[in-house]
């Protein structure tokens, strides 16, 4: 059954550059605390495992505009934009998972980490994700959860996008469904384990 599946949570890139305010801000980037907050609570209550990944780029980079790449400086290593966000829950039980340590993008948080030993060796089966930004490092992750070969469960209330062309989350969101992401509301997520016994 599906809720007999090992579950992990992974927090995406919730940090102060990509909330209201930050350097490459999403809108309404912070909306998506209080939800992931309520999951990473159930998450830790049940001995599951939770963990947050964070950009945290050096100073120069070829991931920056400045430098040849495509986003202005961001979640620059030590400094308060690569922080997570304030009111975004932490306990020593979450891991932190730091990615774009050099010039690559590293736009998923499986990319040049060993999210994906870790997970496997504490016998998860199944992901939800959710986080900043729908149509970069969230899609990105989910795409790569998939080709790992776990179960993957994207948050859409516990997401937001960049929209640097108009439409680029929804977008974001069909292609994690065709790639076999279930696309649920984190306030479904009782009801999701039971939706697939017998009513």
């Amino acid at each position: 059954m599906a809720d007999e599946k090992r579950r992990a949570l992974i927090v995406i890139d919730v940090q102060n550059d990509f909330c209201p305010g930050g350097t490459l801000a999403v809108e309404h980037g912070d909306e998506v605390v209080e939800p992931l907050n309520q999951l990473m609570e159930e998450f830790l209550e049940r001995g599951e495992p939770v963990f947050k990944s964070r950009d945290w780029h050096p100073p120069q980079t070829k991931h920056f505009s400045d430098y040849g790449g495509t986003w202005p400086i961001h979640c620059v290593q030590n400094t308060r934009g690569a922080e997570l966000h304030p009111e975004l829950l932490d306990d020593k039980h979450i891991r932190v998972i730091s990615k774009g340590l050099g010039d690559e993008d590293s736009y998923s948080a499986f990319d040049g980490t060993d999210l994906a030993l870790q997970l496997k060796r504490l016998g998860v089966e199944e992901v939800w994700v959710g986080g900043l930004a729908t149509d970069y490092c969230v899609k990105s992750t989910v795409l790569d959860a998939l080709k790992q070969g776990f179960s993957v469960k994207a948050l859409t209330d516990a997401m937001r996008p960049v929209d640097v062309q108009p439409g680029d989350g929804e977008r974001a969101i069909e292609e994690m469904r065709q790639g076999g992401a279930e696309i649920v509301n984190s306030q479904e997520r009782e009801a999701g384990a039971s939706a697939a016994k017998p009513k």
